[in-house]
């Protein structure tokens, strides 16, 4: 709906009247007498600016469109279109308000396009946080001829738009030949039974699992030989979220949360391709979500709207009450894989207990990003106290983080950190070495 149409001088309309000012000045000193010119010419200006508007011709239709599901991270063109009664312009520009989702503080101007009756303007966006985005109001304006008045017309078109997780990496070319190549290649996998069945014995070797020794064929062989099995399956993963303050900071213009969000679901993938079963569980100062496990991989949707529904919260995780409320929803031994970061030894030394009583059951992956602009400060050469002071700060946080993940270490979890953009490459690849390994089994 149309709320406001306006008749407006240009910029080139607005330097001219301004230069006419001191040219009424210079009138009034050389020739008092031909002051009168000076309003004439305003005048004159004037009504130039309004014949110039008004053979812009009219606005029939002004619309924007833009895709009703998008996902976070990923390019998508927002487009504007109008079409003109009839009239001649010389410039259109289309600015939209919208939510600061899809652009840093609201506001997106569109490059316009001028074609014979229509103009057509669209702009690239790439949407920082998931959620619903709301396209509040849209402006559209064009000049006359001359450039020295427009028109302008504003409307409501109350768009939204759903962000969805990025699950992108799903549909890449290079993980779904990965998985085809798994399943139908010249070397084709077993997959018969539960993936716990004998197979065959193998010497054992450093490394293995003790829980596979084959204590009665050792005891024959007067060495030591391992079960091998079938590849495991309908194994139970749990991906857990922190959705706290610290995983809310950006990272590269995302928050680290959706970065985690991604590379879970694309693991998430490959797992209910290999016949396991997978669950999400978020949380920040209490359970936040826990959504049942899913079999099969026609169900993945389900666990993309999960996702969507993990929150961003400015508020401390409580792991004890997190990972307690996990433990006991799980009825067997399953991989848990935890998205944190932390920014304090306080709240690490409390993660790290919590962390500590889910081991003793289950088979813990945590996973953490690579503080890039920390590491950056503490390499660069300072130039003077201030930046010494910071370098030192950040070498400081640094250490902390080394010492935690060694503590993690040490009680048997595996540390995955990574940058950004190979945390989901890296994931995945700690999946299958447990899944070859049947740690789970």
């Amino acid at each position: 709906m149309a709320r406001r149409l306006a008749l407006v001088p240009t910029i080139r309309a607005a330097v001219l009247l301004a230069l006419a000012a001191p040219v009424a000045l210079l009138l009034g000193a050389v020739a008092p007498g031909a002051w009168i010119a000076a309003p004439a010419l305003c005048a004159v200006l004037l009504g130039l600016i309004l014949l110039d508007a008004l053979l812009a011709g009219s606005c029939e239709a002004f619309h924007i469109v833009v895709p009703g599901d998008v996902e976070v991270g990923a390019p998508e063109t927002i487009v504007a279109q109008a079409q003109f009664a009839r009239g001649r312009r010389s410039r259109a520009e289309a600015v939209i308000a919208c939510d600061p989702r899809l652009a840093p503080g609201g506001r997106l101007a569109l490059a316009t396009v001028l074609a014979k009756g229509s103009a057509r303007g669209e702009r690239e966006v790439r949407p920082n946080r998931r959620g619903t985005a709301r396209i509040a109001r849209a402006w559209l304006r064009w000049d006359g001829p001359l450039g020295l008045g427009a028109r302008q017309i504003a409307r409501e078109p109350d768009i939204e738009v759903r962000i969805w997780p990025n699950v992108g990496d799903v549909r890449s070319p290079a993980l779904q030949t990965y998985l085809r190549d798994a399943q139908f290649g010249l070397i084709a996998r077993r997959i018969r039974g539960e993936g716990t069945q004998f197979e065959a014995l193998a010497e054992y070797q450093p490394g293995m699992d003790r829980r596979r020794i084959d204590w009665k064929a050792s005891a024959r062989h007067l060495h030591l030989y391992a079960k091998e099995n079938e590849t495991e399956r309908n194994n139970q993963i749990v991906f857990a979220f922190d959705c706290g303050q610290a995983m809310c900071e950006p990272i590269a213009g995302m928050p680290r949360l959706d970065r985690a969000v991604t590379a879970a679901l694309t693991t998430a993938y490959v797992a209910l391709k290999g016949g396991d079963r997978v669950s999400l569980f978020g949380f920040a100062a209490r359970p936040l979500l826990s959504s049942p496990f899913v079999a099969a991989p026609r169900d993945f949707h389900r666990l993309q709207r999960a996702a969507a529904s993990l929150d961003y919260r400015s508020e401390e995780p409580n792991f004890t009450l997190a990972l307690a409320s996990l433990a006991g929803q799980l009825q067997r031994r399953s991989l848990v894989v935890v998205f944190s970061d932390f920014t304090d030894p306080t709240s690490a030394e409390l993660m790290i207990e919590s962390v500590s009583r889910l081991v003793s059951r289950h088979l813990v992956l945590f996973v953490t990003m690579v503080d890039e602009e920390l590491e950056a400060i503490s390499a660069e050469r300072p130039g003077d106290i201030s930046a010494l002071s910071m370098a030192v700060s950040a070498d400081l946080l640094l250490r902390q983080r080394a010492l935690v993940t060694r503590r993690l270490r040490q009680l048997g979890v595996d540390v995955i950190e990574a940058p950004h953009h190979l945390v989901g490459t890296r994931l995945i690849d700690a999946y299958l070495a447990i899944k070859r390994s049947g740690a789970l089994g």
